[in-house]
């Protein structure tokens, strides 16, 4: 037993018949019907690999394989087999295995149609191949089967897009095997097959009877189907009979053919729209319908009815159903009277409406009715069905078009017209039946001669139907009488006349006969047309039995023969008429005189004379016997009858020339085979035929003579077979004188040929004639004389034509057609005879290439020649006639394939086929000759160049053509064969071709062009579609690769061998050939790239050389990059491999550095557009696009500054914004464009979709579209930077009109300003960590802003649903180094908090709330996010001793929003806030969050009161329940102050900040009281004891005095009625309080109160207990961050930000679930601490804190500072209720305040002098609800400067008292007093000033619109200055033009750390850049 592996010898191929899994060691996986290639055996076991997968090689069971013949090619380790089975069946096995795995696809696709189409068709396939497979088949059917495979294959393929398949009898051809020119042919015939159909001149209709319906009938009816011919007026086909049962239906059901027609052979001219089918409808029963039973019983043919069809209608049909079978229901008519219903079809046609109507309201026919098209035969194969179903057969009334030899008809057709009868003794008109009967001339009744239509069986006689009371009735009635033709002769027809009774009995009496005889006594039978035949009188019992009797009578008028008995009934008439159709009958007497002229012999010139008169149907019909008798005559007398008899060949010859009748071809050349007997008449013929060519040189007409050229073929087919005939019987004698004879005629024939035509053209047709039909002479001097005298002989006659340059074109054309013809002939196939015509063929062809005429027919031969040779290539003569072509075609084909190419395209379809196909013509051509060339014949072609020149000009002229070859659109696109052919020949040739390119032009010869073109034609090639194999499937490249390689890689090799013979000539294609080079390198082809990559590192060194860098090469890499990638062209394993060599080869280098700096540009660059291109995918979300697109522009900014590249990605950018809707980023984003542009006149070329106009146009139409941009997004503040900035343009240029709209439009962005609601959205932070992000985002945390109503959890789901693979991280911590590398996708996202820079606008009071919510969330850097945490150890009693916060800042690297809707984080800041700076901020948060409510209550901004009860309910509730009790046991016990002494100013903060706290709410309880509704009054009683208990357990017994007056300052809710410079306060029931700005004189920080929410939220809080969107948003009543519980019950959860006491937290009616709902860390915006809410101070750098004014012992606000800070250093002050000593030690008792501490107002800078604003008094009443009054006290007044608006300080820094933070106590201004004394219930305020008086002026309000121009910053204004967004920031030194005169605006010069200010506002910006050309 063998164990070893023996490599097999037979058992090479087998089909897998049983499933293998392979799980044995080295097993090879199979499955049934897999193809397997076996390679070795051992021990029933075999080794190989399944075709499929050919690198996967395994073994598996012998035993499963069933082993096929297979042929072996190239036998040892690259084996290839080829299985021996039919080649249809191999390829129908590899195609359906194709299909296969595409029809799944289909379905994956969701095309239904398709996918069950093809799955039907794959079915049909299989079935055939099983009858193939079996080999049963006859031969016929075998070739039936194969065409159809091979047609249902073509259609797959079309379908599935592959490529077409050139065939050959049904099998696929090897492209090797045959010529270029024969492949070419073969893929155009199967194109056009597919493409264009062949129109096919012969139709049929098939017909199926269904039913009749219509009410009442009761009787048997006969249906009649003719088609007719409504222009002509008569029928056009024979009838179609079907019988129906009483039902309407058919009479025979399960008889097929007697209910279906075939309606053949109608012609093109039949399908008309005047061609109609028409229906008779006859019913069998009584005379009358409605006649009752026991009447007659006689049965009758009566009229029933009638219906008609356009066949326009059915054409119609046919184009919208595509040949399906349609039903149509057709009307049934019938005559208003009898009369008429021979013409009824036509009325109907007509629509003479009132000759018919119908015959019931809902009768109708019901038919099936289908075109087919084709020959008979083809129907019988496409439509078996039909036939073996059974159908009636319905003839033409004719012969068809074409009549065809073997065609047997006899048939006779006779109408039934009309007759005139007398009344015969009646009263009434006589009810006329006629009986017909045929008899032979004995008498006896034809059987079976009658046939009333197909369908049914003839009968032998036939009743007519009945016209009732009709004397002269109509019928029209056709019949067919299919007589046998030996029984025509003698025959008669026999009509006998009856009378009908309606009486009881139904009798029918006879009155008369008439008759009329089938064939006249001289053979011929009855003449077509109508015949009015006598009636003889006779009775009822007259015999008929004896014919002889009344045959002897008259039977017609006019025809006189036979006796002259008297005829009896003169005046009535019978009239039929008659059509003969029959192959063997004639009625031409002409022709019968010539066929029997043997009984005339002396009238044979007559008869011959009258030959050429016989219609010429008759003479095809009996062509044997019409040629025996000719060459009888001539046997008789030839020299009498010679020249007549030739003439009468030449006449019947010349008949079968046209179309009806060349079918008839073959029925003459088998008479000349078989029965020509004529051995002499060859010397007649000749003799005959030379006399004519002689006599044409003179003859002046020329018409007979050329039939006589034109017969020639024939007249040489009888010469030649003549001679044959001779020679077989005298044994060869005579053959000098038939040889001399023959030459003698064709000398005859070369003189008439060189004859030029003067002046006339006669001669020169008659030439024509002659050589159109010469070349069918070839074949049959062949027969008799050897080939190469025949050559000579047709040598010499072609060249006695004269020079093209005398002779007429048209001529020429003929000509050249002629040599056509003899190429295409036997003649020039033989290779002895070739060599002799071959050069005068190439002759002519050169002739006409050369003047660039007759190309299709050049074509034509120039590919017949190619297959030819290409056949014969293995003979020694091939090489010497490829020589030949070469040097005389090669050339001049170049030059013509050019010529063609430059040519305009032609316009019309039939002309631009036409240009194609000659183009294809001479592109196979030009291959099929290189293809033909060896290594001999390239040689002695660049050795035939007498100069350099020479070679370069055919160089160019050869790559040129190349380049045209590999055109796309050179070959369809399904041409893959023929393009691999190409490609293989191209390739080859340039192989041979780039030999001579080096030798000849390089070094000092060198020609930049020609090497250029040869560089330029291999990148073309390379680039090819049809040679990307990593397109095809698996199979066909298998099949690419085995016959022909990676033709890629070749050219690739041989780039870089001539790149590298260039030398220092390289520098010349530097940098030109960079991008085409870059593009072959972007292919994906391993071999290729590692060739073609080392030349950029060739070409760096060399420019360094040359310039001493390589910038050049850098800028056209990158830019190539850009546009090929956009193209799909590059992948990432390119990327690594182009920085890996690069960087292998830049190692070595000396200038490795800036080598190494440009491929990592490149490389980087490369990540950035693959990133591009993959997110730019249609399955791409839009964020991930624009993230995309935002990287990549930046990129070509900041890295590589690439000015075009950047502009076009912002216009990118652009178009993803507003597909998104991101209408601010779409105008930030063309802001960028926007910017590089200035305000000039410079021309700017057409750049995108910007036409060619100024700069100034386009910076126009930019800021018109940004502003349209930011309308959409509601950024209407920054559109009125805009819009005021061209306004000035405008005003520049005094374009009022347009100034006008500016205005206008400004103003309405104000009005939308102040009207509509904006929404402030979310931000979130995300982090993108792992390597499988795209290289934008992977490992970088960006910061987004949120879409409109988006939370978290809502933007979450987004994220996942953009990256599904990515897995989101559920904590907040920063990620570890595992994370980052992991191959994986995280995402981290939560909320993060923006950090505003416009403290200034938001710390303005009277600036109302949706005013400041566009700054809180527009030109935002800053971001920050809170995380809590435990340090230490946690008191479980108490978890605020221990509970820090971690504050995470992040800084962006743009603000937002900008161009994107987020943006990258730069830098993050993280700091830690100890539990007290925690405690202080909550408590800040919370009683800031306490003065708005109580503002908007105030101020009746709350439609309800509910949100400030909830409120008050949460703190109070909380204080009483121990919130700030835990404050207190936690940082005012005696060990924390030892423990922590630093924090004694932060401790007294937080003391402060809970006594103002209480004093907030007695202040709020105060105004609750007064707006509570009365069924909330029990809750708000509960509130003020819970209050009272709250301060008594801080400790706090009662107030000061101030503490009654209002903490809370109410102004009015409008901007504009602040600018009055005295303000007023209502204290809460109303009463007017002293002017003085309080602490809570606008809306707080809350970013839910003006944006997110509605003011009509509140209205739906229904009572206290309600919740709401309202309340939980705008006071944070659930647990969260924000509003951190208090309480010692709950701890604080990890995700809680800071904690807070339980007054923080929200009602107690509240569940715990809510309070702390979620514990992930991704926090929302409802979970932020109020410190997120309320932004934080700017850091110190950017601060500019508002200075106190007050006497430098009153203590600050800030614990931190030391007392001489607090002194000196102005500092944001606070609430404070703190009474403490000092604050009462520096203010006197006459000083208190009776009203809130005045916030610090900022020092006017601009003068020494400080100035105040005086106060006019105002009165107000005390508040009813303190029992105490007010004391009288002096306060201080400020007032803002006109630069308040400039001032700046922290965020949370809302205007304050000026007093003492810790105090409470107001300080007295040294410099200004303001002496308050009440006075009956009323405050006087007097301004008392120490230093100076205060001027009064009238300024404008500190929030005043922005300036009209933004090149004002350089001068004090009184107007307010909006903050500029970093993107729409304006040079500083801009200097405004020259502009008319303006109104008068006061301009106040502003001071220098006004203009700091502005710096610390507005970012630095790089200047706007200038663009060159865009």
């Amino acid at each position: 037993m063998s164990t070893m592996w023996i490599p097999t010898d037979n058992e090479k191929y087998g089909v897998v018949i049983s499933g293998f899994r392979g799980t044995v060691p080295h097993g090879l996986p199979l499955e049934v019907g897999d193809t397997v290639q076996i390679l070795e055996k051992c021990d029933g076991w075999y080794r190989g690999f399944v075709l499929k997968s050919p690198s996967i090689k395994g073994i598996f069971p012998a035993t499963y394989i069933h082993l096929k013949n297979a042929n072996i090619k190239n036998k040892g380790q690259f084996e290839t087999i080829i299985p021996t089975e039919d080649s249809v069946i191999t390829e129908m096995t590899g195609t359906l295995r194709e299909w296969g795995i595409m029809w799944k696809q289909l379905y994956v696709k969701n095309e239904g149609d398709l996918f069950h189409r093809l799955w039907h068709v794959m079915n049909e396939l299989l079935d055939l191949r099983r009858q193939v497979l079996v080999g049963h088949l006859t031969h016929d059917r075998m070739k039936d089967v194969k065409r159809h495979i091979t047609a249902r294959l073509d259609w797959g393929n079309e379908q599935m897009g592959l490529d077409l398949v050139p065939r050959k009898e049904f099998s696929m051809v090897d492209p090797d095997e045959i010529s270029v020119t024969e492949l070419y042919k073969l893929m155009e015939h199967r194109h056009r097959k597919k493409d264009t159909p062949i129109p096919t001149s012969t139709h049929h209709l098939f017909l199926q009877m269904k039913s009749l319906m219509c009410a009442n009938l009761g009787e048997e009816l006969e249906v009649f189907f003719s088609i007719y011919d409504s222009r002509e007026n008569h029928p056009v086909s024979e009838r179609f009979f079907v019988k129906l049962n009483k039902n309407g239906l058919p009479k025979f059901p399960e008889r097929m053919e007697r209910q279906c027609t075939l309606f053949v052979d109608l012609g093109s001219s039949d399908l008309r729209k005047d061609i109609y089918i028409t229906v008779h409808i006859i019913r069998l029963g009584r005379m009358a319908a409605g006649e009752k039973k026991n009447t007659c019983n006689a049965q009758y043919r009566r009229p029933f009815g009638c219906a008609v069809l356009s066949i326009a209608d059915l054409l119609q049909t046919e184009r919208d159903t595509r040949d399906s079978k349609e039903d149509h229901m057709l009307k049934v008519y019938m005559c208003n009277t009898e009369s008429e219903w021979y013409q009824i079809h036509e009325n109907i046609i007509k629509k003479l409406n009132a000759r018919y109507n119908l015959t019931s309201s809902n009768a109708g026919l019901s038919v099936a009715l289908q075109l087919l098209h084709g020959d008979i035969d083809q129907i019988r194969r496409e439509y078996p069905v039909l036939f073996t179903r059974g159908v009636a057969i319905t003839r033409k009334l004719g012969f068809s078009d074409i009549i065809m030899p073997g065609d047997i008809r006899n048939d006779l057709y006779v109408t039934l017209e009309r007759g005139e009868f007398e009344k015969g003794g009646k009263s009434v008109a006589r009810n006329v039946d006629v009986t017909m009967y045929v008899l032979d001339s004995e008498g006896q009744i034809l059987k079976d001669c009658i046939s009333l239509g197909s369908g049914e069986i003839p009968v032998s006689e036939h009743h007519s139907f009945v016209l009732y009371h009709n004397n002269s009735p109509r019928w029209a009635e056709l019949l067919k009488l299919p007589i046998p033709v030996d029984k025509f002769r003698g025959a008669h027809i026999r009509l006998e006349f009856r009378h009908c009774s309606t009486k009881e009995k139904g009798e029918k009496k006879l009155f008369g006969f008439s008759f009329v005889p089938l064939m006249q006594e001289d053979g011929r039978t009855l003449p077509d047309g109508i015949h009015e035949l006598l009636v003889h009188k006779c009775e009822e019992n007259t015999n008929f039995q004896d014919p002889a009797r009344y045959l002897k009578l008259q039977y017609c008028k006019g025809n006189l023969h036979g006796n002259s008995q008297p005829v009896k009934a003169s005046k009535e008439s019978f009239w039929i008429s008659s059509f003969l159709c029959s192959t063997k009958l004639t009625q031409n007497g002409d022709l019968l005189d010539f066929l029997k002229w043997r009984a005339h012999p002396e009238r044979i010139c007559d008869i011959l004379s009258k030959f050429k008169d016989i219609d010429g149907a008759e003479i095809v019909k009996f062509l044997q016997d019409t040629l025996d008798a000719l060459f009888g005559i001539l046997d008789e007398n030839s020299q009498k009858y010679g020249l007549k008899v030739f003439d009468s060949l030449v006449h019947i010859i010349n008949l079968l020339q046209d179309i009806k009748f060349q079918h008839f071809k073959p029925v003459m050349d088998t008479y000349i085979e078989s029965h020509f007997a004529g051995a002499l008449a060859y010397r007649d013929l000749i003799k005959v035929l030379k006399r004519y060519i002689d006599r044409s040189i003179e003859a002046e007409r020329q018409e007979h003579i050329q039939d006589v050229l034109r017969a020639q073929e024939y007249i040489f087919k009888y010469i030649i077979h003549s001679r044959s005939l001779y020679t077989l019987a005298t044994g060869g004698q005579n053959e000098e004188e038939f040889r001399s004879s023959i030459y003698e005629l064709f000398q005859s024939v070369r003189y008439f040929l060189s004859i030029e035509s003067q002046g006339s053209s006669i001669i020169t047709q008659t030439q024509a004639v002659f050589l159109s039909s010469f070349p069918a002479v070839y074949s049959e001097l062949l027969k008799l004389i050897d080939v190469r005298e025949v050559a000579n002989l047709v040598r010499d006659t072609l060249r006695s034509m004269p020079d093209a340059l005398h002779v007429e074109y048209s001529l020429e054309a003929v000509k050249l057609q002629c040599v056509a013809k003899t190429v295409e002939s036997q003649l020039f196939i033989n290779p002895d005879s070739r060599c002799i015509l071959l050069p005068v063929v190439l002759r002519h062809l050169h002739m006409h290439l050369q003047d660039q005429k007759d190309l299709i027919m050049c074509a034509r031969i120039l590919s017949t020649m190619f297959c030819l040779i290409k056949k014969d290539s293995s003979e020694i003569t091939a090489s010497e006639e490829v020589d030949m072509l070469v040097d005389s075609l090669l050339g001049v084909l170049l030059r013509t394939i050019l010529e063609i190419s430059n040519r305009s395209q032609p316009s019309g379809p039939t002309i631009r086929l036409q240009f194609q196909d000659v183009t294809g013509e001479f592109v196979a051509c030009l291959l099929a000759l290189l293809r033909q060339m060896t290594d001999k014949h390239y040689q002695q072609l660049l050795e035939s160049f007498v100069s350099k020149d020479d070679l370069r000009d055919f160089l160019l002229q050869i790559f040129t053509v190349f380049k045209i070859l590999i055109r796309p659109e050179m070959f369809p696109k399904d041409w893959t064969i023929m393009r691999l052919v190409t490609n293989n020949v191209i390739i080859t040739t340039i192989l041979y071709l780039s030999d001579a390119l080096r030798k000849n032009f390089l070094n000092e010869s060198f020609d930049f062009k020609v090497w250029e073109s040869y560089f330029y034609l291999a990148v073309i090639f390379i680039n090819q579609p049809c040679l990307q194999l990593e397109m095809f499937s698996p199979s066909k490249r298998k099949k690419v690769l085995e016959k022909y390689g990676d033709m890629r890689v070749m050219m690739g090799c041989e780039i870089f061998s001539m790149w590298q013979n260039l030398g220092e000539h390289k520098l010349q294609f530097i940098p030109g050939l960079i991008g085409p080079f870059l593009e072959v390198t972007l292919v994906p082809q391993a071999d290729l790239r590692n060739v073609m990559i080392p030349i950029f590192h060739d070409m760096m060194d060399w420019e360094q050389r040359r310039t001493g860098n390589f910038k050049q090469v850098e800028a056209k890499l990158i830019d190539k990059l850009d546009s090929l990638m956009s193209e799909g062209k590059g992948d990432e394993t390119y990327r690594e491999l182009f920085n890996s060599i690069l960087l292998k080869k830049i190692e070595r280098e000396t200038w490795r550095e800036s080598g190494i700096s440009l491929v990592a540009t490149v490389t980087r660059l490369m990540e950035r557009l693959l990133d591009y291109r993959d997110c730019m995918k249609v399955t791409e979300v839009d964020g991930k696009k624009i993230g995309c697109t935002v990287s990549l522009l930046n990129f070509y900014k900041t890295e590589i500054n690439k000015e075009e590249m950047y502009i076009r990605y912002i216009h990118k950018l652009y178009d993803l914004h507003l597909k998104a809707q991101n209408f601010t980023e779409a105008a930030y984003t063309l802001l960028l464009y926007d910017e590089l542009l200035e305000w000039s006149e410079r021309p700017l070329r057409e750049f995108l979709h910007y036409p060619m106009q100024t700069e100034w146009q386009r910076k126009e139409i930019l800021h018109l579209t940004i502003i349209q941009n930011f309308d959409k997004g509601k950024c209407w503040e920054n559109g009125i930077i805009l819009c005021r900035e061209l306004a000035d343009q405008y005003e520049t240029f005094y374009d009022y009109r347009n100034l006008s709209k500016m205005r206008m439009m400004e103003a309405a962005f104000y009005d939308k300003i102040m009207d509509q609601q904006r929404l402030e959205p979310e931000f979130f932070r995300v982090g993108f960590y792992g390597k499988k992000f795209p290289f934008f985002l992977r490992n970088k945390e960006f910061v987004c802003r949120g879409h409109d109503y988006e939370r978290l959890e809502a933007f979450q789901q987004r994220m996942l649903n953009e990256f599904p693979h990515a897995i989101a991280m559920q904590h907040a911590n920063q990620p570890e180094e595992t994370i980052f590398q992991a191959d994986a996708q995280y995402l981290q996202i939560y909320a993060v908090i923006p950090i505003p820079d416009n403290h200034e606008i938001l710390q303005k009071e009277a600036i109302p709330d949706h005013i400041k919510s566009f700054y809180r969330v527009n030109n935002i850097w800053r971001f920050r996010y809170d995380r809590p945490f435990h340090k230490g150890i946690k008191d479980k009693e108490n978890e605020f001793k221990s509970l820090w916060v971690e504050r995470t800042t992040l800084t962006l690297v743009q603000s937002l929003p900008g161009i994107s809707r987020w943006f990258e984080v730069d830098r993050r800041e993280v700091v830690e806030m100890s539990p007290l700076e925690n405690a202080i901020e909550v408590l800040e948060n919370k009683n800031q969050q306490l003065r708005t409510l109580i503002t908007q209550c105030q101020s009746r901004q709350m439609q309800n009161i509910n949100p400030l009860t909830m409120c008050l309910n949460g703190v109070i509730d909380a204080a009483v329940n121990g919130g700030l009790a835990r404050y207190q046991e936690a940082f005012f016990v005696k060990d924390y102050i030892l423990n922590h002494p630093e924090d004694g100013d932060k401790i007294s903060r937080l003391r402060e900040l809970m006594f103002e706290q209480a004093h907030i709410l007695e202040y709020g309880l105060a105004v609750h009281e007064k707006f509570v509704p009365q069924d909330m009054r029990p809750l708000h009683k509960k509130l003020v004891d819970q209050f009272f208990v709250m301060k008594s357990r801080l400790g706090i017994q009662d107030f000061p005095g101030y503490a009654r007056v209002s903490p809370i300052h109410l102004t009015n809710g409008s901007p504009r009625t602040c600018r009055n410079p005295t303000l007023g306060a209502v204290s809460p029931d109303g009463a007017r309080l002293v002017n003085r700005r309080s602490p809570l004189s606008y809306p707080a920080f809350n970013r839910y109160s003006s944006s997110s929410l509605s003011s009509q939220a509140s209205a739906e809080v229904s009572n206290i207990t309600g919740q709401s969107e309202s309340s939980d948003e705008v006071f944070q009543m659930q647990a969260s961050p924000s509003t951190s519980s208090l309480s010692s019950t709950h701890s604080a959860s990890p995700n809680v930000t800071s904690s807070a006491p339980s007054s923080a937290r929200g009602s107690p009616l509240l569940s715990d679930k809510h309070k702390h709902s979620r514990e992930n860390t991704c926090l929302s915006p409802r979970e932020r601490p109020c410190s997120a809410i309320y932004p934080i101070s700017m850091e110190p750098a950017q601060q500019t804190l508002t200075q106190q004014i007050g006497d430098p012992c009153m203590p600050r606000s800030d614990p931190n500072l030391s007392a001489p800070e607090k002194v000196m250093n102005p500092t944001p002050s606070s609430w404070s209720l703190d009474s403490g000593k000092e604050a009462r030690n520096c203010v006197p008792d006459s000083a208190r305040l009776v009203s809130p501490p005045v916030p610090p107002r900022p020092p006017h800078t601009g003068s020494p002098a400080k100035t105040y604003r005086s106060f006019s008094p105002q009165a107000f009443e005390t508040p009813p609800a303190h029992p105490r009054s007010p004391h009288k006290s002096s306060v201080q007044s400020l007032t803002p400067s006109p630069t308040d608006y400039q001032s700046l300080g922290p965020v949370y820094n809302s205007p304050v008292l000026s007093g003492s933070s810790s105090s409470g106590i107001s300080s007295l201004s040294r410099g200004s007093v303001t002496e308050t004394t009440l006075t009956d219930g009323t405050i006087t305020c007097t301004l008392i000033g120490s230093e100076e008086l205060i001027k009064r002026e009238n300024e404008t309000f500190a929030c005043m619109p922005p300036r009209y121009n933004l090149s004002e910053h350089g001068t004090g204004t009184s107007r307010r200055r909006a903050p500029l967004p970093h993107s729409l920031s304006v040079p500083p030194n801009a200097e405004p033009p020259a502009l008319p005169p303006k109104p008068h605006v006061l301009r106040v010069h502003r001071s220098e750390g006004e203009n700091r200010m502005d710096e610390i506002l507005v970012r630095p910006r790089s200047q706007p850049r200038k663009v060159s050309q865009l």
